[in-house]
């Protein structure tokens, strides 16, 4: 302390009363402040953002690889298929009886090629005495020989559908 005794050195600013926070809350109300004052940007909730995400923790390729068998396996396709050797026949994938296709995915029957590819729709399934192929599983330039370059794929409609 100084030996000046004035006025001055005397006051101690709201000491009797908490001190400047005390004061503030005398005159608001300092818990509705606190809720409605902006704190700045929210934090971002990245669980969202990993939850679209798609997965890439599996090694397991996508496609119907796990519900086919290969072409080459088929004799009856040998002797359809006599352009593509054993080799190009084995690098195809054929869907098995009752798999379900993909809504959107485009697919080629291996016995009716001349129909060309086709969108499947939702509830679809390979059905018996078809030999489905789905695009996605099969590389583009075996694809490109087997449907032809360049040819659009039309949705499929189930018989007795109108368009």
């Amino acid at each position: 302390m100084s030996d000046d005794h004035s006025a001055g050195d005397r006051r101690q600013p709201y000491a009797d009363r908490g001190g400047p926070a005390a004061r503030h809350a005398e005159t608001h109300d300092v818990r509705r402040e606190a809720i409605t004052n902006p704190k700045g940007p929210e934090p971002v909730d990245e669980s969202f953002a990993e939850q679209l995400a798609p997965d890439t923790s599996t090694t397991e390729p996508g496609g119907h690889t796990e519900e086919s068998h290969s072409a080459a396996d088929d004799k009856s396709l040998h002797e359809r298929l006599q352009a593509f050797d054993n080799a190009e026949l084995a690098r195809l994938s054929v869907l098995e009886q009752g798999v379900a296709l993909d809504q959107g995915g485009t697919y080629l029957d291996l016995n009716n090629l001349d129909r060309g590819p086709f969108k499947a729709i939702g509830g679809q399934e390979a059905e018996r005495g078809n030999r489905y192929v789905a695009k996605r599983d099969t590389d583009y330039e075996l694809w490109n020989r087997l449907a032809g370059r360049d040819v659009e794929a039309e949705v499929e409609r189930p018989e007795g559908a109108d368009a």
